[in-house]
């Protein structure tokens, strides 16, 4: 063997590997993190409960904007039927139910943020940081991840007749009535529709028909205003495991 020959190069080594990147989990939650987190989930629910309290505005708005404009042309002369307040009663009603859907919407980002002032703001105001719900961060966040329904369809109609159309539908019903007594030969007119009113409410049986039409829909909403309970579920069960809500679907969120 020649002394002189050089030795054979070591195999280089096989490059390492990076570090694994940290996962979101591996770092630890600071106190201030934490309450600007809570601080801007809460603007965030907070504004999407205003922009659909905004929208329940808006459908009670034009709910009274077709009311009056029905009144105003109805009495507008004696020659116009009063037909077309039983009509207003329909889009009255669809508006409602339009009002019930959105009013569902906005109890569920109302939840949220009722849950993150009693259970976050309100300790903090108090100077007892002690939450009146345990696990409260917990519910809010599977809320988050599968949003549901806090009331049911009945119980938003309900709450938006009490609150603002059975005042529009009384108005609409006593008008009618109006119109009728001032202007029965505008009713006459249209008697393949109504009936003949000038002979009097018992001297025919066509008059019936807007009669047994309004006192049904107004047999409805009282039995769902009797029947159907002011407030099924009080807050707190709102967010019990035991309730069951149905699921928002992915378009309303």
């Amino acid at each position: 063997m020649n002394p002189e020959a050089k030795a054979a190069p070591a195999p280089l080594a096989a490059p390492s590997s990076p570090p694994a990147a940290p996962t979101f989990e591996d770092y630890p939650l600071t106190r201030q993190e934490y309450i600007a987190a809570i601080v801007h989930l809460y603007r965030g629910e907070l504004s999407r409960a205003n922009v659909w309290r905004t929208r329940l505005d808006m459908t009670t708005n034009w709910a009274i904007v077709t009311s009056a404009g029905l009144l105003s042309y109805t009495f507008g002369s004696a020659s116009h039927n009063h037909s077309v307040l039983l009509i207003g009663n329909l889009l009255v009603l669809m508006l409602l139910g339009y009002e019930a859907r959105r009013f569902r919407l906005f109890d569920v980002w109302r939840a949220r943020v009722r849950m993150i002032e009693e259970n976050f703001y309100g300790p903090i105001l108090r100077r007892d940081l002690v939450s009146p719900t345990k696990s409260w961060g917990g519910l809010v966040a599977d809320d988050l991840l599968s949003p549901e329904y806090k009331i049911s369809f009945l119980e938003a109609f309900r709450a938006r007749l009490m609150r603002n159309y059975y005042p529009i539908f009384t108005l609409l019903l006593v008008a009618w009535g109006v119109k009728v007594v001032l202007h029965p030969e505008s009713a006459k007119s249209a008697a393949d529709i109504v009936g003949n009113i000038e002979k009097g409410m018992g001297g025919g049986t066509y008059w019936l028909l807007p009669l047994a039409l309004l006192g049904g829909l107004h047999a409805v909403l009282l039995t769902i205003a009797l029947a159907v309970p002011s407030k099924a579920h009080a807050d707190e069960t709102y967010w019990s495991s035991e309730a069951e809500h149905e699921t928002m679907s992915p378009l309303d969120v």
